[in-house]
C-alpha cells in the first residue's frame, strides 16, 4: 500500500548559528522516524517561493517544534526571546493555509501548535515564567514528565483516552487563548493549554513533543494522524 505523504517544514537558521555567514535548514530526525514508524512517508519541505505547490503533493502536514514568536507585551528585563525568522513563519503559515484549503489533516507540535492557534485568531503567552498566574515550570529536562488531562469527547480523547497522561515539557511559550474554530483538548494542572483541536476538521496541536517520548500515547497519536492522511487521500481519489 502506498504510504501517505506527510510534509514537515524545516526550521530556518538565518543568523549563522550553525555556521557564520550561511543559512541552514534543519529539523529533528525524530519527526521523520515517528511518521515512518506510523506508516507514512515523511517529506521535508525547505522554505521556498511556492508553498501551495508543495502542499498539492501532500496528504498531511506536520508542523514541528521551533523557535519563539514575538511578544505582544513588554517582558521583564533579562528575558530574551529566540525568535523564529519571519520568513519561516510566513512560509509555515502559507503551508497551513494551503493544507486547510485542501482539507488535509494537520498535526502541530509545540511551535506548530502555537502557529495553529495564532493563525486561527488565538493569543499566545510569550513567557510563562513572567506571566500573571501561578504557573508551574514547563521547560523541563527532556526525560522529565508532568501530567496533563485530556478533555472527554474530544478527537484527542478518542486517540489517547480521556483523563490523565504523562507528557514531556520543553517550552516557555504557550497558547493563552484559542480562536473561534478551535477547542481545548487538554490542559496541565496549572491551567496551561496543552492541546487544541479544530471543531470540524482533523487538526490537532499538542504543546508537548510526542516524537521524543516512548509512552504508548505517542505512536497512537502519529498512527491516527497518518491514518487520517490516508483517509483524506482516499476521499480525493473518489472525488
Amino acid at each position: 500500500m502506498d504510504r501517505p505523504r506527510i510534509g514537515i517544514p524545516l526550521c530556518l537558521d538565518d543568523r549563522g548559528r550553525w555556521r557564520p555567514g550561511r543559512d541552514y535548514l534543519y529539523v529533528d530526525h525524530a519527526y521523520a522516524r515517528a511518521i515512518d514508524h506510523a506508516g507514512g512517508l515523511a517529506l521535508h519541505l525547505p522554505v521556498q517561493a511556492d508553498p501551495t505547490g508543495l502542499v498539492a503533493g501532500l496528504d498531511g502536514l506536520l508542523l514541528p517544534g521551533g523557535d519563539d514568536f514575538p511578544s505582544d507585551r513588554s517582558l521583564p528585563e533579562g528575558v530574551e526571546l529566540d525568535l523564529a525568522p519571519a520568513t519561516q513563519v510566513a512560509f509555515d503559515a502559507a503551508l497551513l493555509a494551503a493544507a486547510r484549503v485542501r482539507g488535509l489533516p494537520v498535526l502541530g507540535v509545540c511551535y506548530g501548535m502555537q502557529l495553529l492557534a495564532r493563525d486561527a485568531g488565538g493569543l499566545l503567552e510569550p513567557h510563562l515564567p513572567s506571566a500573571e498566574g501561578d504557573f508551574d515550570v514547563h521547560r523541563l529536562d527532556e526525560a522529565a514528565r508532568h501530567p496533563i488531562s485530556v478533555v472527554p469527547g474530544t478527537r484527542l480523547a478518542s486517540i489517547l483516552g480521556a483523563g490523565a497522561h504523562p507528557v514531556n515539557s520543553l517550552h516557555h511559550q504557550a497558547v493563552r487563548a484559542i480562536g473561534e474554530t478551535h477547542r481545548i483538548a487538554a490542559t496541565a494542572s496549572d491551567g496551561v493549554i496543552e492541546a487544541i483541536e479544530d471543531l470540524d476538521r482533523w487538526e490537532i496541536g499538542v504543546q508537548w513533543h510526542p516524537e521524543k517520548m516512548d509512552e504508548s500515547t505517542s505512536p497512537a497519536l502519529f498512527a491516527a494522524f497518518v491514518e487520517a492522511a490516508r483517509a483524506a487521500r482516499g476521499r480525493e481519489r473518489v472525488g
